[in-house]
């Protein structure tokens, strides 16, 4: 059947998420080739006030991640790639108002991004392949819930939104906030944000007018990315600061 057929894409697409996005290297170069079109139209402060806005919207992103990640325990909402894991069934919190709140910090870090390019052809590309991408992740972790906790799972699906939030559902999360959490397990993402920032920006600038000067803003905002992701990678490799019991 179609739904079996999605499933087992969103198999492959679920075991491979990490990595599928980096095929679109390729058409973002392309992309951000030419001139600026919000600079060449606009001028530079209209410029720079649309890059701050696609970096605050790509962290509002992250930040839904962030409020997700803070409350979950461990065995949820993890970077598996293998398999499907879920020791427990998330439903308060974000998950209470949408049943996929990483896949929406997700998607809309990456609209940001695409964006940023200040191409349309290529953020209407990433618009279609979001939607597809995710109906068949999405589709595969239905029904690998839907398995395992039957009815309440299927209670849950039939009064929360599958992707976007329908505020009026709030419930307080089960857990308390934790910050440990979100440290140790998103700062691969903050400092991502800021890589792709720094280098949209610096091929526009050496692709579209050929100026391969970086400014000391971009520079300052690089390394200061680098080093929060230095600072906590070595601490969640080598100590036990950010470990959270049963986080």
């Amino acid at each position: 059947m179609l739904t079996d057929t999605i499933a087992r894409q969103g198999e492959w697409l679920f075991r491979w998420r990490s990595y599928i996005l980096l095929s679109f290297i390729p058409l973002g170069i392309y992309a951000i080739s030419t001139h600026e079109p919000i600079e060449a139209n606009f001028g530079e402060i209209a410029d720079r006030a649309w890059e701050i806005f696609c970096i605050a919207l790509a962290f509002v992103g992250l930040g839904i991640r962030m409020l997700t990640i803070g409350h979950t325990p461990r065995g949820t909402s993890g970077r598996n790639t293998k398999e499907q894991v879920a020791e427990t069934l998330n439903t308060t919190g974000m998950y209470s108002i949408t049943r996929n709140p990483l896949y929406l910090g997700n998607a809309i870090t990456y609209m940001a991004m695409a964006l940023l390019t200040q191409s349309l052809y290529f953020t209407l590309v990433m618009a279609l392949f979001l939607v597809i991408y995710l109906e068949r992740i999405i589709a595969t972790e239905e029904r690998f819930l839907a398995n395992k906790f039957g009815e309440e799972y299927r209670a849950w699906t039939a009064r929360v939104p599958v992707f976007f939030p329908k505020f009026s559902l709030w419930t307080p999360p089960a857990l308390s906030f934790s910050m440990r959490n979100v440290l140790r397990r998103e700062y691969s993402g903050f400092f991502a944000i800021i890589a792709a920032a720094v280098a949209i920006n610096y091929a526009h600038e050496a692709l579209g007018e050929g100026d391969t000067r970086i400014g000391a803003f971009w520079i300052a905002f690089f390394l200061f990315g680098a080093t929060v992701y230095v600072v906590l990678r070595s601490l969640k490799k080598h100590t036990d600061v950010l470990t959270v019991e049963g986080r």
